[in-house]
């Protein structure tokens, strides 16, 4: 008799074969005398789809919700329909005995497993491989240690449960929001879930707080000192500052000029300074082993790598390359009994990290550490280290992301860095400025990172006081200055910062039990996290602007209709900690699936009779300042719409995915008119200007010209009487107008060959808006003002830069002379303000 083993993938399969002593391979499975090695596709099996439970639910009605099945079907992904049958054949045959579970080790793959077991109507006994290497070693150690299917109930149960509850969520709310926010309008969806729309919300809250955002003026001072051995530059402390709940607040802010102008008339006197210093010795550990979302967090900074990106290749490095262990991990720490497993890796450490490797065993650097062996903090996985096996000829992508995670692995086991930091205090009379020097004295774990104690870029140090200054120590202050600046709003999420909030997601929930679930797991799980920004962005409720998320007008109108019905748990994330608590409960045998489901199907039930019975009234509103042209009163804002009061005009606030604010209606409503607008969204996701326009029956339609023709210069007749000048073309002397997409000459469109003009300026160059003004003076002066944030595509950075015209007509760019580097001083200073 035969064991069948089923994988989660062909190439893990293949993998298994070869390490249970090179399993021949017959088709698309692996079979000797002992074993059959087959694998499945990821998720082959699904639930059944409401559709296919009834006909009555291909039409999203109202009335139909909610669809709550007494038992979730199961049926083959159309997809890859072809491999579960074979695999319904493989476990039908009378020579197999037993069948083991070989799909990833955690709560999604043993739902892949779980779903086709179930379909499949195997009553074969189970047994489950749990791998997290996938070297031969790991492979054969993992079947010498085979659990009893038995035991993985909870975990299937769990898993059961969150596919079923995401189902009841997602499809009663995504046909109950959608139906009450579109109506019937067509091409429009609101999905909603348990993870996305709290993840969404987090988005939106930040991007409340920048548009609420009032700048606050301030004023920094600077002064120079001399004393024997040079000078250096102290930064003005307040001596009152205590930390409040202001968090723009900072010891070297000074919020009234007139306090600020008295301190620097006393300066520019240039009176002495007493001196003191203090020096004290600090100590930095290594940072601890990368689970995922850290790994996604920093590849992103480093590289501008999406979260999904890093994972792709981290897969790679496990699966195809054998060189990491299993990435999907929520743990920082490995087991306690793998010290001798560490010791080993190390050992087989070659390249530009052999030296650093040889050292951690001959200093004797590996042995037990909380830090990094900690059973407790180890979940259905331990933290992404390198294996035993050496990398060979791996592509760029996969080399920068192994550097990463085999640095990290050695800097661990090294010693703290050490550093001298010396404050030095400046008092001119009662005023006290402060200087700060930092030098690496010890690298310690630096070392593995390139950084020694002689030369470091990131030092600064401090010229030091002599004998010769006196005891006190006085010296003389030479230069001041008094800096104006603005606080600034929080900035928007990029993928690593949304990641940090969506595992730290605790923070937002009060309940402390709850608060300790999200710690662990946050808003979903380290293997699930990049596919979800990735679906909000397919979704069209975020859109990437170079490495920032934006909510777009559709996610603000979906989370202002949730905040109106009340449905509150669809938007905390405290709903989220709820479920992963539980799920985890589940998982540890202490919570029934039933009454997990129960809850979850009066949630359901309460979410969809609030969106249900949710009506729009006055009361709800609020007075906008548009003017309606209806009765002369200002329009009210509702969750979906602008409306008059009389009731006669509504306009919906998010036309296209874009929302459109008041000043932009009520030019609408006006000239019945407005346009070019940027930021409209298909349907497909891609952006595209347009002109807006009523129609009799107040109704907004979309007009567009061709002014991008089709890469020849041909392109639509544009009626140029609607458009407005702008100036007069360089190159021919004709009008130059502003049209939806560019600003282009109006010979540009002549029949006559002899006339034809190809002058055109795109309203967007390299990601930034030029707007009307600026094109004004570039035709007028022929030279634009110097315009910030245009982003190159080669270095990925911002720039900024002139627009110039040429001798001929064509579009340049004119660079401002490069600033003046900055001394170590100044470098020293803004070091010391950033750390206060």
């Amino acid at each position: 008799m035969k064991t069948l083993i089923i994988a989660e993938k062909p190439s893990v399969a293949r993998d298994i074969a070869n390490s249970l002593g090179k399993v021949p391979k017959n088709g698309d499975y692996f079979e000797n005398d002992s074993y059959v090695v087959a694998a499945a596709q990821g998720h082959l099996v699904e639930l059944v789809m409401p559709e296919e439970i009834d006909k009555k639910y291909s039409y999203w009605r109202l009335d139909n919700l909610p669809i709550i099945p007494e038992t979730f079907q199961l049926k083959p992904i159309e997809k890859t329909k072809s491999r579960f049958q074979e695999l319904k054949k493989l476990f039908s045959r009378k020579d197999i005995e037993t069948v083991v579970n070989a799909c990833d080790a955690g709560r999604e793959g043993e739902l892949i497993f779980t779903y086709i077991n179930q379909l499949v109507k195997s009553r074969k006994p189970v047994k489950r491989l749990w791998m997290s290497s996938m070297t031969p070693a790991g492979i054969r150690e993992a079947f010498a240690r085979l659990r009893d299917g038995d035991e993985m109930t909870p975990l299937a149960d769990a898993a059961r449960c969150r596919s079923e509850s995401d189902w009841l969520i997602g499809i009663n709310g995504t046909r109950a929001v959608t139906k009450r926010m579109f109506g019937s309008r067509g091409g429009q969806a609101a999905t909603v879930g348990r993870v996305q729309t709290p993840t969404l919300a987090i988005v939106m809250e930040r991007e409340r707080q920048i548009r609420g955002f009032k700048a606050r003026t301030y004023y920094r001072l600077l002064a120079d000192f001399e004393i024997t051995q040079g000078g250096y530059q102290g930064v003005y402390q307040r001596p009152d500052f205590k930390k409040s709940d202001d968090e723009h607040d900072r010891a070297d802010r000074i919020w009234e000029r007139e306090t600020a102008e008295r301190i620097l008339a006393i300066l520019e006197k240039k009176p002495d300074a007493d001196v003191t210093e203090e020096r004290k010795r600090s100590q930095q550990s290594a940072p601890r082993l990368y689970d995922l979302t850290t790994l996604q967090r920093e590849a992103n900074n480093r590289f501008g790598y999406p979260a999904a990106r890093t994972l792709q290749i981290a897969q790679s490095l496990y699966e195809r390359y054998k060189v990491i262990t299993y990435p999907r991990t929520d743990s920082k720490a490995l087991p306690e009994d793998y010290v001798p497993v560490c010791k080993d890796t190390i050992e087989n450490m070659d390249g530009a990290l052999a030296t650093h490797a040889k050292k951690a065993l001959s200093e004797g650097y590996v042995k037990p550490n909380k830090r990094i062996f900690n059973n407790a903090q180890v979940s259905d996985h331990f933290a992404i280290i390198p294996t035993t096996e050496t990398p060979k000829s791996l592509p760029e992508n996969e080399a920068k992301i192994y550097d990463m995670i085999a640095r990290r692995f050695i800097a661990a086991f090294y010693p703290n860095a050490q550093f001298d930091v010396t404050t030095r205090l400046s008092k001119v009379e009662e005023h006290v400025f402060k200087t700060e020097g930092k030098v690496l004295v010890e690298p310690g774990w630096l070392a593995v990172y390139g950084k020694s104690a002689a030369g470091d870029d990131d030092a600064s140090t401090l010229v030091p006081l002599h004998q010769d200054d006196g005891d006190p120590a006085r010296a003389r202050t030479v230069n001041s200055e008094m800096c104006e600046e603005q606080t600034k709003p929080p900035p928007r999420y990029t993928e690593a910062t949304l990641l940090s909030a969506m595992e730290g997601a605790g923070k937002l929930v009060e309940d402390d039990e709850l608060a300790e679930a999200m710690k662990e797991k946050g808003l979903g799980t380290p293997a699930t996290r990049a596919n979800i920004i990735d679906h909000l962005v397919r979704e069209k409720y975020l859109e990437r602007e170079r490495r920032d998320l934006i909510p777009t007008g559709k996610a603000e109108l979906l989370l202002d209709f949730l905040q109106e019905v009340k449905a509150d748990a669809l938007t905390s994330p405290s709903l989220t900690g709820e479920w992963e608590h539980k799920l985890r409960q589940i998982e540890e045998g202490r919570l029934s699936r039933e009454n997990f489901m129960r809850e979850i199907t009066g949630l359901t039930r309460d979410i969809v009779e609030k969106t249900k019975n949710f009506e729009e009234t006055d009361e709800n509103a609020t007075e906008t300042s548009i003017i309606s042209p209806s009765d002369g009163k200002p329009m009210l804002e509702n969750a979906r719409r602008y409306k008059s009061q009389d009731g006669e005009l509504s306009i919906y606030k998010v036309v296209g995915n874009r929302k459109l604010d008041e000043p932009e209606v009520q030019q609408l409503l006006n000239e019945r008119r407005i346009g070019p607008l940027e930021g409209f969204r298909s349907k497909k996701g891609k952006p595209f200007s347009a002109i807006l326009e009523l129609n009799d029956e107040n109704r907004i339609r979309f007009v567009f010209d061709n002014a991008a023709g089709d890469g020849n210069g041909e392109g639509e007749k544009i009626d140029f009487s609607k458009l407005e000048v702008v100036g007069i073309c360089p190159k021919c002397g004709a009008k130059v107008y502003e049209s939806v997409s560019a600003y282009i000459c109006e010979n540009s469109r002549s029949e006559d060959e002899a006339k034809k003009c190809d002058f055109r300026v795109s309203r967007k160059i390299l990601g930034r808006d030029i707007d009307k003004a600026q094109i004004k003076k570039l035709l007028e002066e022929r030279k634009t003002d110097l315009l910030p944030n245009f982003w190159s595509k080669k270095s990925k950075k911002p720039f900024s830069a002139h627009l110039i015209l040429k001798d001929k007509g064509d579009i340049g760019f004119e660079f401002p002379p490069r600033e003046k580097k900055k001394t170590a001083a100044k470098k020293a200073v803004k070091k010391t303000a950033k750390k206060e």
